[in-house]
């Protein structure tokens, strides 16, 4: 696939950007950084409307029968407006795990809402820093799962989370309904992640994928959101780009823009080589879901966008220079935003370790 968009996926794009400005702003976001277990509802009420929750799932279950491109594309705009929810990426995990490895019943009774957006999804794989541990802290036994999947992104409001658990030393890949299941909310960096450890006392689960294939089900689930969050890593370094460009041709010292300066000009530009780099990575990979070569270009697109937007948070602070470590002028929003990313699919030692094994040939 070319790197440049269609018509029709621009339109996409130019769509959803008009719609997120409007109704996203800094003053929605800031008070969600004090407040534990809130996400900001008219983004999530909005993606709902939209469709954008069933962009791409079947039109079998109410979805719309695009791809992970076109969800890309809202991702990426997402990013731009620092999104008060994780929900967007988080349910599609859920989604295509149940789409993918389910069966007839399961995606009968689960897709239609995660489509429509009623049922929220939450993927908890991840032990501490691990973010696909060989030993599952969660055990599976008669139809019943045990344990506690600590940091899950969007497990405070889930109503279904995809779980990895072991029976007697057996992987299993597992789907949970989360009623009546303890959460324990999560102090972060970013409250509206809404994130939770989600405690399981012989809770129902059926199983997706068993035995050693549940490994490689479950890092493809990761590296379909670790698309999705590539995207929107990459529209929040974007937006950073923009913000210290704008601000660098603006504000004055000793008589002319700071953009003239070299160390100013020069960070810029090394931004905007960081963002076009992590931009043609994420579309790569987006484009070669279903290939065999996907988990290899997931990889790249997300080291790519994680070094982008971590880059820009912080020069776009230093160029701001003192005002950009105010509570007022939101830069700490993207900050945040781009360390809570940097962690949720995986931290960076994770895919660097999963790129050098594809490369070398070594498969999950």
């Amino acid at each position: 696939m070319s790197i440049l968009y269609d018509e029709g996926q621009q339109a996409i794009a130019t769509e959803s950007r008009r719609a997120l400005e409007a109704r996203v702003s800094k003053d929605d976001l800031l008070p969600l950084l004090d407040a534990r277990g809130q996400y900001h509802a008219g983004f999530w009420t909005m993606a709902k409307e939209q469709g954008w929750t069933a962009l791409a799932l079947p039109e079998a279950f109410g979805g719309l029968a695009l791809g992970l491109v076109e969800l890309g594309l809202i991702a990426h705009q997402a990013g731009r407006t620092l999104s008060g929810a994780p929900f967007l990426t988080s349910s599609f995990g859920a989604a295509k795990a149940i789409e993918l490895y389910g069966s007839e019943d399961q995606k009968a009774r689960w897709l239609p809402g995660l489509a429509s957006g009623q049922t929220i999804g939450a993927i908890a794989f991840a032990s501490g820093p691990d973010a696909l541990p060989a030993k599952p802290s969660v055990t599976w036994r008669a139809g019943q799962v045990t344990g506690t999947v600590p940091g899950v992104s969007g497990g405070l409001f889930a109503d279904v989370a995809i779980i990895l658990a072991q029976d007697g030393g057996t992987p299993a890949l597992l789907v949970v309904d989360l009623a009546g299941v303890e959460r324990r909310a999560v102090d972060s960096f970013d409250n509206s992640r809404c994130i939770a450890d989600l405690l399981f006392a012989d809770a129902s689960a059926e199983a997706l994928v068993t035995a050693d294939a549940a490994f490689a089900a479950a890092l493809h689930i990761l590296a379909l959101q670790a698309v999705v969050t590539a995207h929107e890593q990459t529209g929040g370094a974007e937006a950073l780009m923009e913000i210290a460009r704008d601000y660098a041709v603006t504000r004055k010292a000793f008589g002319q823009p700071i953009g003239a300066f070299q160390s100013i000009k020069h960070r810029i530009a090394e931004l905007y080589g960081l963002v076009e780099l992590a931009r043609a990575n994420a579309i790569h990979a987006a484009a070669r879901e279903g290939k065999d070569d996907f988990i290899t270009a997931a990889a790249a697109a997300r080291l790519s966008a994680t070094e982008a937007y971590d880059t820009a948070a912080r020069d776009c602070v230093q160029i701001h220079g003192g005002i950009g470590v105010t509570w007022e002028i939101g830069l700490h929003l993207h900050m945040r935003r781009a360390r809570t990313l940097a962690l949720e699919q995986g931290s960076s030692f994770f895919w660097e370790d999963v790129l050098v094994d594809r490369l070398a040939g070594v498969s999950a």
